[in-house]
Formats: C-alpha cells, structure tokens, sequence
C-alpha cells in the first residue's frame, strides 16, 4: 500500500524483519521452499528522473500520461505500481531489468505527474489508459507484465483483456479481487473503519494548498512524512502532489473502488492463461500487532497465500515464490530477487518453456 496519506496507517500491516532459517521454519509444513534472500536492502533511490516527467504522452485530446522508458528490445517489460503509488517505486528495479530488454514504468492518470481523468480509477479503465499510453507511445508487444499489490489486479486484468500482447507477468506481492471481503470476514472491524478512513481522505480533499500548514492537524493527517527510501528531493515534491486536488482525487478515487468495481472487474475477466510464465513473490509472514492475536494472523497470513496461489494456478506455468526479509514493498526490500525473476520471466518466454521457474513453490 503507498505511503502518501498518514491516514493509510488505519490499514497498513506491521512488517517483520527475519533471517531466512527463522521463516523457513515457520513455514515449513506449509511452504517446502522459499527465496532465503539478503538483508533488506536500505539502498535510497536518488534518480532525479522521479522528480520531473520524463515524456508526457497524449492518450486522448485532453490527457496525457507520465511514462519512463529505459533500455532496448523485446518484449518489453511494463510496471503498474500500487495503490496511489508511481514510477519511483521501481527505481531500484528498472535499471536492473532494463540492461537486458526495454522497460517503462508510467504514473496512472492523476498520480505523479498524469494529468488526472474524469472518470473513476478503476482496473478496468486504468487497463485502457495503459493500453492507449503504450500505443500511443509506439511501445509495441509483446509485453512482460510487472504489478505490484493493487498493480497486479491491474496487469492480471490487462492480461485477460488483451491477451495477444502479453506473454508473461510477474506478481510482487500482489493485490487479489477477494482480499478485501476475505480480510473483512477475519476481521469485521476492517469494514467499519473504512467509511471513517475515507473520510479522512476526503477532508484533505477539500483543503486547499494554502491550508497545508507544517504542524497542523490537517497537514499531519493528509501529508507523509518523508520516506527514506527517498531522496529529499523526491520526498519534496511527493509532498506537493499530496496538496494538489487533481491527485488527491486520483488517489481516493483508486481506493474507493478496490475492493468493489476494481474487484467486480478483475473477478469477471478471471480466466485460464493457459501456459503463460507467471511468477507471484509473496513478501514473508507477517508478525503479530497490537492487540491482533497469533491466530488472527496466521489467518490473516494465510489468505496471502491462497489467493497468491490461485493467481499462480491461472497459468500451468505459474509458480510462486515467497521472498524472505521483505515486507510488502518486496522491490524495496529485496530488489535484486525482484529483477532476478522478470529476467528468468524473460528468459522463459524467450526459450518459450518454464522449466526455469520450476524452483518456485507451488
């Protein structure tokens, strides 16, 4: 989940740091295999490419879209990042990747430096946009599709819509059309926090920018503090899209419709992707917090990692990999295990086999 808003913490999940032998054992009965991965990585990404567009495409007669391109050849791989989130989440990844074929990021109509749309930002119309931005951009398929947590429900719903052009994906702890009515059964108080919640939101909504003032209620409940896997720099113009109205809507508009028409829309395209690579990382378990039980988590934890494996069912050539040392932000954390699997992804498409995945839990 992003990190734009204070108010996102009602939902944010406690991440837990553990060596790989600590995890293994705790899953064992469950998992026979996992990536035993390095410490997290406290690399900060610095590019100044994430503080500025870098080529803003016309999709229609009144909008344009942010994307960033790096690298040559074929298939291209394309990032959709997470909630509210744009191109800097991948910083650590794209130059990686893009060493070996050409890689775009783009920010989502309203997020970064997109102009915003006039129509809610669901999957259904993101996947449009996408479509639109890469045609018009004359990035041409076959693409590897990357989505991170609700960027995932997006490139799996672009996948079922325009089948031909994709020919592989990788998951980073991704989203799922029923993980929102799956927490909120384990959890009924989820649900009744949520109208509060975006209450919030909508408050920071009708401020205006002169309102935004250091230390006050109203700047601590709608701004973040800076992330420090940030430059100042990027953290400093994060906090100027936290004012601006255009992506202020943007960013509610992609929460309000998750778990309800992103969700209905992603749940109605789900199909078989016949022997499509998939790879699904899936962060560690997480610990418990607060007043949360054991039990409450382990539940918690395993509705991760059923829906991951449902998503990895869909193609008989998906696989699963759970990443240790990492929270949900798995190309943060571990950002070399992340490349590693789009390129053995496109490797596989490549060879057109998955044999190379097969050291991926299932």
């Amino acid at each position: 989940m992003p990190y734009r808003f204070r108010a996102t913490r009602v939902f944010r999940v406690a991440l837990r740091e553990s060596h790989c032998l600590r995890v293994a054992g705790f899953f064992i009965a469950a998992i026979p295999s996992l990536i035993c991965a390095a410490e997290k990585s406290v690399a900060v990404i610095s590019d100044r490419a994430y503080t500025r567009p870098q080529k803003l495409v016309a999709i229609d007669t009144r909008r344009r879209l942010n994307i960033y391109c790096t690298g040559s050849g074929s298939p291209a791989v394309i990032f959709d990042s997470g909630l509210g989130d744009g191109t800097k989440a991948w910083g650590l990844i794209q130059p990686k990747v893009a060493a070996k074929t050409r890689v775009c990021s783009y920010d989502r109509a309203g997020l970064g430096f997109s102009d915003p749309s006039p129509r809610p930002s669901t999957s259904a119309n993101i996947v449009e946009d996408l479509h639109q931005l890469l045609k018009a951009a004359d990035i041409k398929p076959p693409y590897i599709l990357v989505g991170h947590s609700f960027g995932g429900m997006n490139v799996r719903l672009y996948a079922a819509t325009y089948p031909r052009e994709v020919r592989g994906m990788v998951l980073v702890d991704a989203s799922h059309e029923d993980l929102g009515n799956m927490l909120w059964e384990l959890e009924p108080s989820y649900e009744t926090k949520y109208l509060p919640y975006m209450n919030i939101l909508k408050r920071c909504l009708d401020a205006s920018p002169p309102d935004f003032i250091e230390g006050s209620e109203l700047n601590k409940n709608c701004v973040s503090s800076p992330n420090p896997r940030y430059s100042e720099a990027i953290n400093s113009v994060e906090a100027e899209f936290a004012t601006q109205h255009g992506r202020l809507r943007s960013w509610i508009s992609e929460q309000e419709n998750i778990w309800f028409s992103s969700a209905d829309q992603v749940r109605a395209a789900r199909q078989r992707l016949g022997k499509m690579p998939i790879l699904v990382l899936t962060k560690e378990p997480v610990a418990p917090s607060g007043n949360e039980t054991k039990a409450l988590r382990n539940a918690k934890n395993q509705v991760w990692v059923t829906l991951h494996n449902q998503i990895a069912a869909l193609s008989s050539c998906g696989f699963r990999r759970v990443v240790a040392n990492s929270g949900h932000y798995i190309q943060l954390d571990q950002p070399d295990t992340v490349a590693q699997a789009i390129l053995e992804v496109l490797s596989a498409v490549e060879a057109h086999r998955c044999m190379s995945l097969a050291r991926a839990v299932r």
